[in-house]
C-alpha cells in the first residue's frame, strides 16, 4: 500500500510539473535579440546630391535613367524609365542580346509639384512573354542594353523566391542592404512602402530612382505605399501624386480603381498589396475590392496567399503603436476567413516575427505576421521594445536588414531574415512555414471567401 501511494504521489508530481512546463511555454515563447549593431558611419548629408550629379554627368539626355521593371499581368512586364529629352515611348526586346524581334509602345507622363517639373516618365508594357526566360531590351532607341528574367510559370507546386524589404530611403545603410539583396537570386521583390523619403522634396525621387535602378532594372519590384509617399499639400498638390506617377502598379489588371491597393499572381502565389493610407473601412472601395478579389482566389492553383501593407497590425515596438489597429479592426477577420498565410508590414524601423495569430492571440489558423521596416532609412532604427514580450511575438530585433522567402512547393516555404551587418548579410531568424491551404495545417475547413466582415479591437485585447 505504501509503495502504491508513493507511486501515485510521484505520478501526480510529474503531471503537475508537465502542466507547469506547458503553462510556462505559453508565456515564455518569444526572443528579444540582444544583438547590438556596430555603429556605421552615418550617411553624408551631400551623398544624394553627389550621386545625382555624377549620374547626370554620365548620362545623355536621351539615355534611360531611373529604370525599374514591374509585373503587369500574366506574361507581361512593365518597363519604366526617365529621360530629360523627348524620346519615343518604345522598348525593343528579344531573347538574344543585340537582336530585338519585338517592339512595344507605351505612354509618356510628366507631373508638376509646386515649382518642380519632373522629367519625362515612360511606361511600356512588354508581352506576351515566356516564363523563366531572359529578355534583352533597349529603351526609346537610346542608351545601353539591359536584361531581365521573367518569373517561373503558373502552377501550385512551382518554386519561386521573393526578396522582402521596407522603408529603404537612400542612405549608406540603404546601399549596404541593396548590395546584400543583390546577392540573393530572387525572382520578385516585395516592398511594403516608404520608398524615397522625399517628403515633398522632389529631387529625392530622382536620386532614389537612380539609386534603385541597378537593382530594379533587371528584377521586378512590386510596391505599395507608405506614409512617406502621401506628400499632400492641401489645395495645391493631391496626395500620392509623385508615387502614383512614378510607380504605377498593375491595379487595373486586378479590378482595383486605385494604385494604392491591388493584387497579382505569380507561380503558385496570390499577393494582396493593401493600402494603409487609402480608406479601408467596411464601406470603402478598398474593402469591397478586397472581398471581390478574395472570391477570385483558387487555392488549388495559388495555394499561397500573402498580404503586404505598410502599418503593422501586430507590433510590440514602442514606435507607431496602434497605428494599424483601425485597419486591423476592419479587415483582419476577412483575411483570417480567407486563410491568408503571411502578412508583411513596414513602418516600424525594426524586425519582428509573430506566431500565427488572430484577435491579438496565438491561433494556429491565423496569419503569420512579419514587420520588416528596416531597409536603411534616414530616421534610424526603432530600438525600444515593450515588455513583457507578447505571447504572439517570436523574435524581434532593432537592426537593418532584408528578408528572403522561398516558396518550395504548394505546402511549404522557408523564410529567413538577414541582418545588415555592414560587409555581409547575417541570417538571424528563420522558420519553415506550412500553408494554411495544406491539409496538414488542419485549417482547410475554414471559409475561403472572407465572409466575416469586421471586428472590434481595442488595447484590452492585447495578451501579454
Amino acid at each position: 500500500m505504501t509503495h502504491e501511494i508513493g507511486f501515485r504521489s510521484l505520478l501526480f508530481a510529474t503531471l503537475v510539473f508537465a502542466v507547469f512546463l506547458v503553462f510556462l511555454g505559453e508565456f515564455v515563447v518569444g526572443q528579444s535579440s540582444t544583438y547590438v549593431r556596430p555603429p556605421l558611419a552615418p550617411a553624408k548629408s551631400d551623398a544624394v546630391e553627389k550621386h545625382l550629379q555624377e549620374r547626370k554627368s554620365l548620362t545623355a539626355s536621351t539615355d534611360p535613367d531611373q529604370m525599374h521593371i514591374s509585373l503587369a499581368g500574366p506574361g507581361q512586364m512593365k518597363v519604366t524609365w526617365v529621360t530629360s529629352s523627348a524620346v519615343p515611348a518604345t522598348v525593343q526586346y528579344g531573347t538574344t542580346s543585340g537582336h530585338y524581334t519585338n517592339v512595344a509602345s507605351g505612354v509618356t507622363k510628366q507631373y508638376c509639384f509646386v515649382l518642380y517639373e519632373s522629367d519625362l516618365i515612360h511606361d511600356v508594357i512588354l508581352g506576351p512573354l515566356n516564363p523563366s526566360t531572359t529578355y534583352f531590351y533597349k529603351c526609346g532607341g537610346f542608351g545601353a542594353e539591359f536584361n531581365f528574367t521573367t518569373p517561373p510559370p503558373s502552377g501550385p507546386n512551382v518554386p519561386i523566391k521573393f526578396a522582402v524589404v521596407g522603408d529603404l530611403g537612400q542612405t549608406d545603410w540603404t546601399a549596404t542592404t541593396l548590395e546584400h539583396l543583390a546577392g540573393y537570386d530572387y525572382d520578385v521583390l516585395l516592398f511594403p512602402g516608404d520608398l524615397s523619403y522625399a517628403d515633398t522634396w522632389q529631387p529625392l525621387w530622382d536620386s532614389f530612382g537612380q539609386m534603385m535602378s541597378p537593382y530594379a532594372n533587371y528584377r521586378p519590384w512590386m510596391v505599395t505605399e507608405g506614409n512617406h509617399e502621401i506628400e499632400d499639400i492641401p489645395l495645391v498638390v493631391e496626395s500620392f501624386l509623385s508615387y502614383n506617377t512614378r510607380w504605377e502598379m498593375p491595379y487595373n489588371e486586378s479590378g482595383s480603381t486605385s494604385n494604392l491597393y491591388y493584387s497579382f499572381e505569380v507561380a503558385g502565389v496570390h499577393i494582396l498589396m493593401l493600402g494603409s493610407y487609402a480608406d479601408f473601412d467596411t464601406n470603402s472601395a478598398q474593402f469591397k475590392w478586397l472581398q471581390a478579389d478574395l472570391k477570385k482566389v483558387d487555392r488549388t492553383k495559388t495555394p499561397w496567399l500573402i498580404a503586404i501593407l505598410h502599418a503593422p497590425w501586430y507590433n510590440s515596438n514602442s514606435a507607431h503603436q496602434g497605428e494599424g489597429d483601425a485597419m486591423m479592426a476592419a479587415m483582419e477577420s476577412t483575411l483570417y476567413a480567407a486563410k491568408v498565410d503571411i502578412m508583411f508590414a513596414g513602418h516600424v524601423h525594426a524586425y519582428e516575427r509573430a506566431e500565427r495569430a488572430y484577435l491579438k492571440k496565438p491561433d494556429p489558423c491565423g496569419i503569420l505576421y512579419i514587420t520588416i521596416g528596416d531597409g536603411g532609412n534616414r530616421e534610424g532604427l526603432a530600438g525600444t521594445w515593450l515588455g513583457p514580450q507578447p505571447v504572439w511575438s517570436v523574435f524581434r530585433e532593432s537592426s537593418f536588414g532584408h528578408g528572403e522567402l522561398e516558396i518550395v512547393n504548394a505546402t511549404h516555404a522557408y523564410w529567413s531574415w538577414n541582418r545588415n551587418q555592414d560587409d555581409i548579410p547575417v541570417m538571424a531568424d528563420d522558420v519553415w512555414i506550412t500553408s494554411l491551404s495544406a491539409a496538414q495545417s488542419g485549417c482547410t475547413s475554414k471559409s475561403t471567401t472572407g465572409a466575416i466582415q469586421s471586428q472590434n479591437v481595442d488595447d484590452s485585447n492585447w495578451e501579454l
